[in-house]
């Protein structure tokens, strides 16, 4: 098979204008000075399906011959490349079967539905849901839009660094998430093709480092298991087309923790007013934890925005927790009138704000006359915390974080 060009990804970008938004590239100054970098953030969670999969599954279809375009096409996804596919297909007027993993977010499965595609859920990762589409596809004679390990597919992905080319034409280094590798593996060769200079990092979850592994050994290598909340790049094992390249374009790999990018996902929303979901923050999080060398102007890949709506809740609130600003504790009072009013009437003065109250005076391990007070707390940061327990112990409570 002919390796891919820059030729090709030119040609993806003329395929694709009109049709994609050219996302912006937006100068965040809150990163940029938690960094001491210019940190541009590439929005590719406002592209059209919510992530970059669609340049990559538009440019495919297009290329199919109309022989083709009759048997209809067959992906698997964990949900960006779903609706990418199911997205363009519907554009094309031809079938789509979409194999997602039983454990894909609700939010991606329905809207794959929503652009007309069935959906087939199979497997608890993207690598056993690639296994049901082989079975399915040698049945129905399908073309098989693959995620990532497709020529075509890279080269629509690989638009990305063009525009970041043509938006800024003095960047120092792009930061992009990987999974399977389509996206890294499609910048990477648009951007060294074009500006040789330009550093080009790629970001793996600690969970699913198969890339990370891969470009350390110069071979291609395999993870057990891909465990991560970044569900769009929990890949075991990366493509063929998509690491050559990446071993030959890329400067170095590293891996983030899952706490980093929660943490980073909620630093999205509350400063920048931008959702992220878990593959799409990895870029940033990389940077903020100093995981990236380079400095100067660094674009993050902000590669997609679908994430289950109950995932951010339970993001936001352990966020809140590990900052200090969520807060639970549980102190005895003595069983009777006003005793409660007490507690309460010093936190109000501490200026915390209480979320709930549990008061109990039967549990068995609480002593007869007295009540066992839980009080869920709001505070503004950490150190508040801190106050509102200082201030109840002077007071003569014995205060327990629970």
């Amino acid at each position: 098979m002919q390796g891919l060009r820059l030729e090709d990804i030119e040609q993806a970008y003329s395929i694709l204008r009109g049709v994609i938004h050219h996302t912006p590239l937006d100068l965040s100054q809150t990163f940029s000075s938690m960094t001491g970098s210019e940190v541009y953030l590439k929005l590719e969670n406002l592209q059209k399906t919510g992530s970059f999969k669609i340049r990559g599954a538009y440019n495919k279809i297009q290329t199919l011959s109309d022989a083709e375009k009759e048997k209809g096409v067959i992906a698997a996804s964990a949900g960006n490349h779903a609706q990418g596919v199911a997205y363009a297909a519907r554009a094309a007027g031809i079938k789509a079967t979409i194999v997602m993993p039983e454990v894909a977010p609700l939010a991606k499965i329905m809207a794959t539905r929503g652009y007309g595609a069935e959906v087939v859920l199979s497997g608890s990762v993207y690598d056993e849901a690639f296994r049901k589409v082989e079975e399915i596809q040698a049945q129905t004679g399908q073309t098989v839009v693959h995620a990532f390990n497709d020529r075509a597919v890279i080269a629509g992905q690989g638009t990305i660094g063009l525009e970041i080319l043509e938006d800024l034409t003095d960047v120092s280094a792009i930061v992009a998430p990987a999974g399977g590798g389509g996206l890294l593996a499609g910048i990477s060769m648009a951007v060294k093709e074009m500006a040789p200079h330009v550093k080009i990092y790629g970001v793996q979850a600690k969970g699913a480092p198969a890339i990370y592994m891969s470009k350390r050994a110069h071979e291609l290598k395999t993870t057990p298991d891909a465990v991560t909340m970044a569900d769009g790049i929990a890949v075991k094992e990366p493509g063929n087309l998509t690491f050559a390249i990446i071993d030959k374009y890329v400067d170095d790999m590293v891996v983030v923790d899952d706490e980093a990018t929660a943490g980073t996902i909620l630093m999205l929303l509350e400063r920048a007013k931008m959702l992220a979901e878990g593959a799409g923050a990895v870029s940033l999080a990389a940077i903020l934890h100093n995981k990236i060398p380079a400095k100067g102007k660094i674009v993050s890949v902000i590669s997609g925005g679908n994430i289950d709506v109950n995932f951010i809740s339970r993001i936001i609130e352990r966020g809140l927790v590990k900052a200090g600003r969520r807060v639970r504790i549980s102190t005895l009072v003595v069983d009777r009138p006003g005793a409660l009013q007490r507690v309460l009437s010093i936190i109000a003065r501490l200026q915390a704000n209480v979320i709930h109250v549990y008061h109990d005076r039967v549990e068995r391990a609480v002593p007869l006359g007295q009540a066992v007070i839980e009080i869920g707390l709001e505070t503004r940061d950490a150190l508040h915390t801190e106050e509102i327990l200082s201030g109840l112990r002077r007071e003569g409570y014995v205060v327990e974080v629970l």
